[in-house]
């Protein structure tokens, strides 16, 4: 028993940091092709702080435009395009097509944040679209009761993480690089990893 828990917490140490390092990746990507939006999250969040040494979780729950980031990063790129498969228990039809009981159901992350009958304009990133929805949901970790166990802390890492990057210091890209040179490859694989490194200068500021 006691080395299924150590396997389980490591299971949930490494699956946890990976995801949450990885959609921090695509954000910060996202934001560094759109710095108007980059600008307009460092005003929120630099408003708000003042001169404190840190963004604290306290501070989050003020911060609506960081929060909607990080949902519109999620939604783009969400750490692991497929869900944790599911076996159905007994025949159900969903949008017309009949599924048997016992089929193997995989749930595509990727697929769904970027549904044109679901979102306008899907595969622009748009965060202000987070701000007027009235039920805000993040697919990206599964709903409801089979959901990622993580979820929560998964969103309060990366939400913090982020903030005090984007309070702490002013971005810059590399060598002369411009936005539209930016990298949106990914590496195939479990998790939707970038598929080159990606560098940014950073400039201290608070």
């Amino acid at each position: 028993m006691k080395i299924k828990q150590k396997f389980s917490a490591n299971d949930l140490s490494n699956g946890g940091s990976d995801s949450s390092a990885t959609a921090l990746a695509w954000t910060m990507t996202l934001l560094m092709k759109k710095p108007l939006l980059m600008k307009k999250l460092q005003e929120e969040i630099r408003g708000l702080a003042g001169k404190k040494d840190m963004i604290d979780r306290q501070d989050i729950q003020k911060l609506p435009y960081l929060r909607a980031v990080v949902k519109e990063g999620l939604r783009l790129y969400p750490p692991a395009p497929l869900l944790v498969p599911r076996e159905t228990t007994t025949k159900c039809v969903v949008n017309g097509c009949e599924i048997e009981g016992g089929s193997f159901v995989i749930i595509n992350a990727y697929a769904i944040g970027r549904d044109p009958a679901a979102w306008e304009n899907p595969d622009e990133f748009l965060p202000e679209r987070y701000l007027d929805l009235q039920n805000p949901e993040v697919i990206a970790f599964g709903f409801g009761r089979r959901g990622c166990p993580g979820i929560v802390m998964a969103i309060a890492e990366l939400e913090l993480a982020l903030a005090n990057l984007v309070y702490k210091f002013n971005w810059e890209l590399p060598g002369g690089m411009k936005e539209e040179d930016l990298d949106f490859e990914c590496e195939p694989g479990h998790f939707m990893h970038k598929k080159n490194a990606f560098c940014l200068v950073p400039r201290i500021v608070i």
